[in-house]
């Protein structure tokens, strides 16, 4: 079986799916490897990188000519389709829920795809998971990023010209993102609080140093691992139990997303005009909408001395790192699929039932 691996190409993304170390575990295993030319530039691996471990390297339209699986990170764009043949395989996030228009263009190729961020949650599928493995990044970046952008360092420091208070900073979304850029600004020296909808993540965020700051719950719990969205009464008592904490942050990190939905509006422009001057809001769910009113995609917006930076998910500005968690999820992912170098179509199986979205032209998934 001969697998593409094919370079990304949405604006600013630096990653590649597969790196040279997991190419060559995958040829061990007997499929063929076939990388689009200077596909992992962006995450510092040399085209000569995947030929030493005799993956070959290919033209782009080469590439979809002789694979029988495809795999990208980002979704497959109107572009790669007209590139596809029936019968093929397509490996990637695909986001299915929110692009049925893609999904429908997908199945009118006659081919087979597979979605990554809809692996279950579930324990057997955790080295599979590529949304884990890549927030977990996400969240560790995003405080990087917010020490850059702030006027304040993070840590409690005594010198003799005075004494340096440590920064505030407040974590909406206790996820994957959520935990990590708590351990990451509670390792920096700040005094970090979180929230969250899912009453069940208070124990985690404490257990990391974080003060959670709780709500009244009444039955708003997680679907399947993710957050579901809050109910309006829930959402107005949350507002109002984290004014307080926002209003003093030097850093707030908004997380929180639902999958093929709008990312719930967490922060208005009225709680913003009301935040520190020189705050920080680094907001992770910009693709999706924002948890901020006011964020743009990729845009960092100033509203009353407040900053406010769009960002995503995806830690492209981690690329070499990130490139090699989800290539080790695709290999993962591969090997439970497959058996000697052949897919094993198990469709009663969870994880190849809840991924498959596609089969040979069928939409399975909407």
């Amino acid at each position: 079986m001969k697998i593409g691996i094919l370079k990304e190409t949405q604006k600013g993304e630096k990653r590649v799916s597969l790196s040279p170390n997991i190419a060559k575990q995958l040829i061990a295993k007997g499929f063929q490897i076939i990388v689009e030319e200077e596909a992992g530039k962006g995450s510092s691996y040399k085209d000569s990188d995947f030929t030493a471990v005799n993956a070959s390297i290919e033209k782009r339209g080469v590439v979809f000519k002789e694979a029988d699986v495809l795999i990208k990170i980002n979704p497959f764009d109107d572009e790669d389709l007209k590139l596809v043949d029936k019968g093929q395989i397509l490996i990637s996030q695909l986001y299915h829920k929110s692009n049925p228009k893609l999904i429908e263009a997908i199945a009118a190729k006659g081919a087979t795809a597979f979605s990554m961020d809809a692996i279950p949650r579930i324990s057997r599928a955790q080295d599979m998971d590529v949304l884990s493995s890549q927030n977990n990044l996400a969240g560790y970046k995003a405080v990087i990023l917010g020490a850059y952008e702030m006027t304040k360092i993070f840590p409690l420091m005594m010198t003799a010209a005075g004494t340096i208070t440590p920064s505030k900073v407040l974590i909406f979304g206790v996820g994957v993102a959520g935990l990590q850029a708590i351990a990451t600004a509670k390792r920096l020296g700040a005094v970090v609080e979180a929230t969250d909808i899912r009453s069940e993540t208070k124990e985690q965020a404490e257990s990391l140093g974080a003060k959670f700051i709780s709500v009244d719950n009444e039955g708003e719990e997680s679907e399947g691992g993710y957050a579901k969205e809050a109910s309006e009464d829930f959402a107005k008592r949350q507002k109002e139990a984290v004014n307080k904490s926002l209003f003093q942050a030097d850093l707030v990190i908004t997380t929180a997303n639902i999958p093929g939905r709008k990312a719930p509006t967490l922060i208005t422009r009225e709680q913003v005009e009301q935040m520190k001057n020189g705050a920080v809001i680094i907001d992770l769910a910009a693709a999706q909408g924002g948890n901020c009113e006011l964020s743009k995609l990729n845009e960092t917006v100033i509203i009353n001395g407040v900053k406010v930076i769009g960002t995503t998910i995806a830690p492209e500005s981690v690329a070499t790192n990130a490139s090699e968690l989800f290539a080790k999820n695709i290999y993962n992912f591969l090997v439970h699929l497959t058996e000697d170098a052949n897919f094993k179509w198990d469709l009663e199986e969870e994880i190849t039932d809840e991924t498959l979205i596609v089969k040979d032209g069928n939409i399975r998934k909407n």
